[in-house]
């Protein structure tokens, strides 16, 4: 996103936090209802171009929310939404990512609020690990031609029961609204979104034999002094890899005798 938006998306984040730090406000129905308003500006382009145009007046934006949308969701959600048609975006599409971006993130404090916030991030990495692996699951997730019930069924099939229910409808949306993107890059923006949700880095990391509880929460420290947040880890095995283990995190990658480098970059930070 441009300037525009970027101030336009941050004035939202804020005002969705203020809402959902309220026990009173239901984070899972009100995520529901945003991405119903998500899909319907996704499929009207140019009611999106309405709300994002520039030359109209943010009030009169604002009234038209309000007067397409009462009645058809709460007026929590159809007072959010008047406040980001009242921004300036820089472009139609930057407000339904926009959209998008607030409903799982407010079905990601659902998943925080019942204390399954680590359940829900270990699960979008397992199910992106399983995609990876599967190509004949990936490409029915993915085949255009399939409908939406058809992979939804699919869906419930695979994770339900088995998996958070947070879990799936952000599965659930990501692959019957991909709008544009590779499943496996909705699934990494959906790790990171949940990261944030606490402040957190998430390094990925790959090792050739299962690591221990200890090893774990000493990478895990480790990670977290030489980075300067905390750290979630999504773990994963691979008898193959180099040196024994494998951590990325963002676009770096740290190869080889990790354990020996981190207590080195550790050191070096503290001393």
């Amino acid at each position: 996103m441009h300037g525009a938006s970027r101030e336009a998306l941050a004035a939202a984040r804020e005002r969705l936090d203020a809402l959902t730090d309220s026990t009173s406000v239901d984070a899972a129905a009100l995520a529901e209802e945003l991405a119903a308003v998500t899909a319907l500006l996704q499929r009207e382009v140019g009611l999106r171009r309405v709300l994002t145009d520039p030359a109209q007046a943010g009030e009169a934006k604002a009234t038209l929310v309000q007067r397409l949308l009462g009645g058809q969701v709460g007026g929590t959600t159809a007072d959010l939404v008047s406040g980001m048609v009242r921004s300036r975006w820089s472009q139609p599409r930057d407000l339904v990512d926009g959209l998008e971006e607030l409903a799982n993130t407010a079905d990601l404090t659902a998943a925080q609020r019942a204390g399954a916030l680590d359940g829900v991030e270990d699960e979008l990495f397992r199910f992106g690990r399983i995609v990876a692996s599967d190509t004949a699951l990936r490409a029915a997730l993915t085949d255009q031609a399939a409908t939406t019930s058809a992979k939804t069924e699919l869906l419930r099939r695979l994770l339900g029961g088995r998996a958070e229910a947070v879990t799936e409808r952000l599965v659930t949306r990501l692959v019957t609204a991909p709008r544009g993107r590779s499943l496996e890059a909705g699934l990494e923006s959906l790790g990171k979104l949940a990261a944030d949700r606490r402040n957190r880095m998430v390094a990925v990391v790959t090792s050739a034999v299962p690591l221990s509880d200890g090893q774990k929460q000493r990478l895990g420290a480790a990670l977290a002094t030489l980075y300067g947040r905390p750290m979630h880890l999504n773990l994963d095995v691979d008898p193959g890899v180099v040196g024994g283990i494998r951590v990325q995190v963002g676009d770096e990658v740290i190869n080889g005798s990790l354990a020996d480098r981190l207590d080195d970059a550790a050191r070096r930070m503290t001393s």
